[in-house]
């Protein structure tokens, strides 16, 4: 199955009026269409912004090495495909679509063994349509 890698990244807001910086993933279409990647995990790390809510450098460089980390274990066993990244307003979330929970849990638990306790939560929900990355490309086509 094919995965694309281009990426595309968009500004916008959040509810409260914060930029928002929107990097969103396409040429997966036959993922998409698979009807496999039903499950939609979000990847959140809350941190204490600076006054724009954007991360400072040694947050964001951690930030950076972590998304490094679930990239390369995703990319090499695409039981999950990062399909978007929300930075800004004190959080980032990586988006992803995955077909087994459990699995997803045991590989991000292995990409991210090198790293000390990292301030993450994650979220699981059921999104066969995905919903989710409609509503960021449709954000991402309003502001762009």
């Amino acid at each position: 199955m094919k995965i694309g890698s281009e990426w595309w990244t968009s500004p916008t807001e959040s509810e409260n009026g914060r930029l928002i910086i929107v990097t969103g993933r396409g040429g997966i279409d036959e993922v998409r269409n698979s009807g496999k990647y039903n499950i939609r995990v979000e990847v959140t790390w809350k941190y204490p912004g600076d006054a724009t809510g954007m991360p400072d450098y040694p947050t964001s460089k951690v930030m950076e090495a972590v998304q490094d980390a679930m990239t390369k274990a995703f990319d090499k066993d695409p039981v999950a495909v990062l399909t978007g990244i929300y930075t800004g307003d004190d959080e980032r979330n990586w988006i992803f679509y995955t077909r087994s929970i459990h699995i997803f849990e045991k590989k991000i638990n292995e990409a991210l063994a090198d790293f000390d306790l990292l301030p993450i939560n994650i979220y699981t929900e059921n999104d066969p349509d995905w919903q989710e990355y409609d509503e960021m490309r449709e954000a991402s086509e309003l502001e762009g």
